[in-house]
Formats: C-alpha cells, structure tokens, sequence
C-alpha cells in the first residue's frame, strides 16, 4: 500500500484526559505499543509504565506532570503524525490538565465502564468546553463487573451536557468481553491476545446492531443538514458517516457532539479503533481556524510554515541533563534552533537553543518544528509558562490560561543555613514548573509558607524537594489557605503621606473608593487634571496590591475588590513613586477596614462512594463537617453522596470515611468555589 504523507493536515494534537483510575496512563501505553514506540506494555500497577517517568509518579502508581510523546498512525494508506499528552487525573494536578487543553487541538475522555462520569471527569470536560475543545469519548473496563456502555452514554448526554454518538457496540459482558461491534460499517472486532480480526456482526447481536446503528445516522442527520441531503437520497456510504462524524466532531458551537467508543485497555480490546477514531474525527491544526480564539492582541497568519511565528510556552521544566527546557505549541510559522525570537508578553528577544522532539523523559533533537507542532525547547532565559513567542516584526500576544488559586498551604522550616540556600533555589524552580503552586513569607513567624491545591499536591512539592534538591526541612500540618473580602462599597478615603527628614522628603496624597466584585482585583483610574501625575498611577496600583497580600483581618489574601483613584495631590520635588506606593497602601487598608471585611474559606465538592448499609452514617457525617449534601443516588450497587463541605473540616476524612463503612468506602474532592466563614468560627481565626 502507498502511504500518503499530508503536511499539517496530517498531524493531530490530543490529550487523553479522565477522572483518576480510569484508566488513561493504561490506555495511552497500548497506544504507544500498538503504534511501535514501545516494544513492550508498560504496567501503571508495576510502575513500568512509560510516560509516568517522575519517581513519584512510579511509587505511586498516578500520573503527576503531563508526558508528551509522538506517534504515527495510519488510516486508508494516509500516515498521521500524532502528538499525545498524557495528563493528571488526579484534581490536585488540574493545572497540568488546563495547560495541555490550551494548546492542543483535541482531546480523548477516558470514562470508567462501571463508575461512568465522575466528579474530576466532569472537571475535565469542562476546562475542554472553555478552549472548545473536540473531544473523542472511550468507555474503557467492559470486562469489569457491572460495566454498562449505555449507561454512560446517558451519563454523558445528562451530566455533561453533550450529544454522543455511539460508534460501538461490545460484544459479551465482563470477563466474556471479546470485542466490539462497528456501527458505522457493521462489521465486528474481535481480539485475540494484542491482535484482532474483522469478522460478520455476530447473529445474535444483529438485531441489536441495527437499532443503535438506525439512533447513530438519526442522531447525525439531526444536527448535520449535509448529511441529512445524503440520507434522504438513500443509505448513506461509510465514507459519508465519517465525514459527517468528524463535521460534527470538530463543529464549534453551543452544542458538543462527541463519538463514543468502547474497550478495555488492560485486556488489549479497543485500542486500534480508537486511534483510527482520533485520526479520522479529530481536528488538525488546519481545522482550529488559526489561533482565532486564542489571540490576546495582535494578527496571526494563516496555519503555514511560511508565515510569521507565533508560538505559546504551556510549559517549563528542569531536565537533569539539558537544564531549563520550555514546551512549545507552534501555531503559525517555524522555530528553528539558534533564531531569535521575541517574548511579546515581556518585550524581550530570546534566543532558541535546541529543538527537541519529546518521549517521555526522553528527547531527540530535531533543527526546526513547524506550524502546528509540539515540541521542547533549550536556551529561552526569561520565558515562563503562558508566554508568547513570535516574529520580532511581527508580534502577536496569545490567550494565555486560568491558574487555580491555592487552597491549603504548609509551613516550611529549612534545618541549616546550607539548606536555606537549597529551600530557596528549590522553590523558584518548582514555582517556574508549576503556575500553581504559590510560595509566601510569614510577615509573623519569617517561615516560608507554600500553598498548592490539596494535600497530595503539597506532599509531592516536598518530597521532590528532597530527593531532587536535597532540602532537609521540618514541614508543618496542612492549613486551609484563607481569603478575606469585603461586603460593601466605601467612597472616599483619603491618605496624606508626607515625612520630611531633611534633604529631599516624601509627598502624596491618595483619595479612593473600593468595592467588591465577583473575584480577583481591578483598578481604575478616575482622575481628572493631573492631579496625581500619570507616571504615579502605577504605583498607587502596586501599593493597593500589596495591601491586598496582608488583608486586614488575619493576613490573608484579599480577593474581590476593585479599587477606584478618585484624587490625590503630589508636590513637584518630594513626590516619588515609593510615597504614592506607601499613601495608597495605607488608604486602601484603611477603606477595606471600613467595607465590612469577611473571612472565606475554601468549599469542595466531595463525592463518597460508600455501601448503601452506611449510607446514613456518611451524611450524618458529613452534615457534622458543615457540610451541605446536594444528592444521593445509585451507582453500581453502591450509593453516591454528593455535598459541597469547607476543606477545613475534611483533614483526616480518609480515615474516618474508612471507619464508618468498614473500609468499603471511597471519597473524590475537588475545589467549588469560596464561601464566608461563619461568625463563630472566623472569631477563632482572626
């Protein structure tokens, strides 16, 4: 057969995302082995497998960072270029999921036979709703007891909100689960070890076969007038069902039409479909229209590697041999190692070292990359996560993405003077790897304080902090990252800063208002006739910044504000940026104090699992914790709790969860959103 090669219209992008134990890191190993770049199946549960590479991650048994890797794969004689990231099911680790979804083109949803769509499952879809991307859907773990493919389809369309089309049908039930049932072409798959034949539909699933292929075409004719000419002409052919399915798939608009497959990833069943699936309905770079939805300010060039460049950094990590390496989606034009190029966020040039092709923890280098690939980087200097990379002529400024505030913080305390120096380096380097983990000083006690998203995600910052940077350190308990903000507006309040000590002295005066919005903070500038000169301005907003860092009740962070610069007053010598700084930072503290300040707390969305014996025991538990249950209903035999409950009641839950149901139960949680402490427990914590 004559293999075809297509340039950027035969790459594809994709992520596999799910839930935690899924079976994603399962299912992108038979990938890479059925695809040739691995000779054998890495086992997650025998820490072999290929893209968890990170120490962690092997003990474990999870996935912590994303893992890039590319592979071919061929479809009707036309050979695909295929760049996978595999990402974190765990929600600890949402940022490395919300960062690969920014720059790829597609994605794959894992979903569990038997526990169909889970809480982080719905995290998932959600962060790929906001970049808009497609989305191919398999069910895996139909050998397991209680899988149910129909099931989850309904859970799909209910819960997420998404039309699926049914491609396949599985043929027996649990341990008998032998293959799948083509219902585009209606031919089966069946698997003997690794290999499969195409053999007849099975007579007893005939019947079967054609209802659900009759709902397949009924549901693409609905939503894609094209092939409802097709239909009504006569019996649409296969390549017509293909083409309308990758129409629908990579469609951009308010409703989300993703093809369902089936599987199971561990037992070897499933695997090739899904990858003809990925190249058949996916989109290539040249499908995304450009970078249309995902330029901040500027114009990009057409989806070529003759146009200008414009590339987004999603990534930065510390290669033990390589040094600093930058993760790099090319959007339009090509990055060549030893070019200079221009960071438009900063304004500054950087110079490309070496390119490299990404397996793993493995690299290769290449000389260039072009329009829609992935690749990692050498040599950028002053490039973070989130930043542009264009053509000096021709600068362009790319959407960058959300990063979660932290919600738990730990006290850090290094034991010598040696370890200070290592602390220090430690945390810049993990800050530059991960957007989301935050690190402070303690104005009261000089600890240094470092906050990320749960426990876990904090166990593992430490961890690498000894074994990678040799840090010897005492850590304190988990603590809820608090915020505070204000409940009301405050107009006009005014601060005067004038010290004269002889020689030059200081002057300012700052008049404004603040007011509390929905998140974050926002300045604006209303004053007229120079009254505080324009080269000020910018410090009274860096001053009201750092009034926010201390907050005014306990010395957390204030979220929620916008301040407003009503007036002020400056004298020609003595005013400076340093006076306008100190006199907004006081005003604003002063107003805040007076905008009826209010502790919140962090709220998760908490899902138990449990028998339904113990069910009563679990809510009362958890109405105990403060905690507000918003549904209970059945799920494989077991009962689902769901309630929004404050993080700071839930330390020690896993233990206590394993108490009440005799170690049968399970729990997931994840971040919803902050709430305000009530009075009696913010009075403990002031």
């Amino acid at each position: 057969m004559t293999t075809t090669f297509l340039g950027a219209a035969g790459v594809r992008n994709i992520g596999i995302m799910a839930h935690i134990d899924a079976g994603k890191t399962t299912t992108a190993e038979r990938i890479l082995f059925y695809t040739g770049v691995s000779h054998r199946i890495g086992e997650v549960h025998h820490g072999a497998a290929a893209l968890d590479f990170l120490k962690q991650e092997r003990e474990r048994g999870i996935t912590i960072g994303s893992a890039a890797t590319t592979f071919h794969w061929s479809v009707d004689g036309a050979d695909h270029t295929v760049n996978l990231i595999d990402t974190p099911g765990h929600v600890d680790f949402m940022i490395e999921v919300e960062r690969c979804l920014r720059v790829l083109d597609g994605a794959v949803t894992v979903f569990d036979g038997v526990a169909g769509v889970e809480p982080q499952s719905e995290t998932v879809w959600r962060q790929a709703d906001r970049y808009r991307v497609p989305r191919v859907c398999f069910v895996n773990k139909l050998d397991r007891a209680g899988a149910d493919l129909a099931r989850c389809a309904d859970m799909i369309a209910g819960r997420l909100g998404a039309v699926p089309l049914v491609l396949h049908l599985p043929i027996g039930a649990e341990a008998g689960f032998t293959g799948v049932v083509d219902l585009v072409e209606l031919r089966a798959h069946v698997w003997t070890d690794v290999a499969y034949e195409v053999v007849p539909v099975p007579d007893a699933l005939a019947d079967e076969a054609h209802r659900w292929r009759a709902r397949l075409v009924d549901t693409i004719a609905e939503h894609d007038d094209r092939f409802l000419e097709q239909y009504l002409e006569g019996e649409p052919t296969h390549g017509q069902m293909h083409a309308a399915i990758r129409r629908l798939t990579i469609r951009k608009d308010d409703v989300t039409v993703t093809p369902v497959l089936c599987g199971s990833a561990f037992k070897n069943k499933g695997v090739q479909p899904l990858l003809d699936a990925i190249v058949r309905y996916l989109p290539s770079p040249l499908d995304v229209d450009g970078v249309a939805d995902g330029v901040a300010d500027g114009v990009v060039g057409e989806v070529s590697d003759e146009a200008p460049l414009s590339a987004l950094v999603f990534k930065i990590t510390s290669d033990r041999h390589l040094g600093r390496l930058a993760y790099v989606r090319v959007y339009t034009g090509r990055l060549e190692s030893g070019a200079t190029v221009l960071n438009s966020v900063k304004g500054r040039r950087e110079r490309i070292g070496k390119v490299y092709r990404v397996h793993a923890d493995e690299r290769r280098e290449i000389g260039a990359a072009g329009a829609g690939d992935i690749v990692a980087v050498m040599g950028l200097k002053h490039t973070t996560t989130g930043e542009t990379l264009c053509a000096e002529g021709h600068p362009v400024v790319l959407e960058s993405m959300d990063v979660p505030e932290p919600v738990i913080e730990v006290a850090i305390e290094p034991r010598s003077a040696a370890d200070t120096d290592r602390l220090g380096t430690a945390v810049r380097r993990l800050a530059e790897e991960d957007p989301s983990f935050r690190v402070r000083a303690d104005a009261g006690t000089g600890q240094t304080v470092i906050g990320g998203m749960g426990e876990l995600h904090l166990e593992i910052l430490v961890d690498r902090m000894k074994e990678e940077f040799r840090v010897e350190a005492s850590v304190g308990r988990p603590r809820v990252a608090y915020r505070e903000t204000i409940r009301r507006p405050v107009a006009d309040v005014e601060h005067l800063h004038r010290k004269q000590t002889g020689g030059r002295g200081q002057y300012a005066k700052v008049r404004l208002s603040v007011e509390p919005v929905a998140d974050g903070y926002e300045f604006v500038d209303r004053v007229t006739g120079g009254r505080v000169p324009k080269e000020f301005v910018p410090a009274v907003d860096a001053g009201c910044q750092e009034a926010m860092g201390a907050g005014v009740l306990a010395g957390h962070e204030l979220t929620g504000v916008r301040v407003t610069l009503v007036d002020g007053d400056f004298h020609v010598t003595d005013s400076s940026e340093t006076a306008f700084r100190t006199a907004a930072a006081r005003a604003f503290t002063e107003a805040v104090r007076r905008a009826a300040p209010v502790l919140l707390e962090p709220v998760m969305s908490v899902e138990v699992t449990t028998p339904d014996e113990h069910m009563g025991a679990v809510i009362g538990d958890l109405n105990a914790r403060r905690g507000r249950v918003e549904d209970t209903r059945g799920r494989g035999g077991a009962r689902v709790v769901r309630a929004l409950v404050p993080l700071a009641e839930m330390f020690g839950y896993v233990g206590d969860l394993r108490g009440m149901t005799s170690g049968r139960g399970v729990f997931t949680m994840e971040f919803a959103s902050y709430a305000e402490v009530p009075a009696h427990i913010a009075a403990g914590l002031a």
